[in-house]
Parts: C-alpha cells; sequence; structure tokens
C-alpha cells in the first residue's frame, strides 16, 4: 500500500499548521500546502477569501509529477534539481520550494498577489518549516493497549449490552 513518505503529528503538525497560515496571510495567496513527493497533500491552509480549491488529491498527484519532471531535466544539464519551480498563468500561479527528500511547498496564488512577496514568503517558510522538521524527524509515538484495556472493553461491553449469560 502507497502511504505518504513524511508523518506530521502533534507539536511539529500545529507548528507547521501555523506556519502555513501565516505563509498564505504574509504572501496574500490563495493556498499553501505541503505535498509529498509520492502525490499525498499532507497539509494545507487556505485564505478565508480564497474560492475553494479544485480537488487537492490531483494537484498533488499532478505536482509531484511534474516536479519529478523537471528534476529530471535539471539531472540531463548535470543539475541535481532547479532551485525554483514557477507556474505562472493569466490568472493563477504556483510558487514550490523543496522540503528536503521528501515533499515540496507550494503556494498558490492569483493576480492580487505579488510574485515577488510569493517567492520570499514561501522561501522563509519553507526554511522555517525544515527546521521543525528536522528537530521533530523522530518516529510517530507508537499506539499500543496495555493488558487492562481488554478487561475494561469487555466489562464496558457487558454493561451496555448484558454478560451473554441470559439466553
Amino acid at each position: 500500500m502507497l502511504e505518504p513518505s513524511l508523518d506530521l503529528y502533534g507539536q511539529a503538525f500545529d507548528e507547521v499548521e501555523n506556519l502555513l497560515k501565516e505563509l498564505v496571510a504574509k504572501s496574500r495567496a490563495r493556498y499553501a500546502l505541503i505535498i509529498d513527493l509520492k502525490g499525498f497533500v499532507l497539509m494545507h491552509a487556505r485564505a478565508l477569501w480564497a474560492p475553494v480549491p479544485p480537488s487537492l488529491d490531483s494537484f498533488a498527484t499532478l505536482v509531484a509529477s511534474n516536479y519529478s519532471a523537471n528534476r529530471a531535466i535539471a539531472r540531463l544539464f548535470g543539475e541535481d534539481g532547479f532551485r525554483e519551480l514557477v507556474q505562472q498563468g493569466e490568472q493563477i500561479g504556483t510558487y514550490m520550494e523543496g522540503l528536503g527528500e521528501h515533499a515540496l511547498l507550494v503556494t498558490v496564488y492569483d493576480g492580487s498577489a505579488n510574485l515577488g512577496r510569493v517567492k520570499l514568503a514561501t522561501r522563509e517558510t519553507a526554511e522555517e518549516v525544515r527546521e521543525v522538521l528536522d528537530a521533530n524527524s523522530a518516529d510517530a509515538p507508537a499506539f499500543s493497549l496495555d493488558d487492562g484495556w481488554a478487561g475494561e472493553a469487555g466489562s464496558l461491553l457487558d454493561s451496555l449490552f448484558g454478560d451473554g449469560g441470559d439466553s
């Protein structure tokens, strides 16, 4: 089964979520997303005024594919990758920053946002997100149930449905 290559949880999740919200506010962008290179949306933020985005799952898959294709093009010329990936249409643009080996920070902006401001804010946020990820690179906490759990769950079920002795 294909799974995201990066897990954000607990305090790290909260910190990165706040950074994305700040990015959207500072850059005046519509959306900010963290997407892993497999095409999963790991988290996103949306400006209050922004319209509902298109399917984020489809968007993430296309962005990850595009990033991989651009990286392959850069390697043809002896580069590890391109430092900037900007796409700009008449109404909408995207700006991408790498977050290490597994993820991208993608900012989606429209004509009301200045590209220079978007780049600057995205670069600053990417650095802050990298710091959070580096500081929280431990594995996710393991979920386990202690021995008493089964007995407590059984007692709860018995109290709800009876102990099953009555026929």
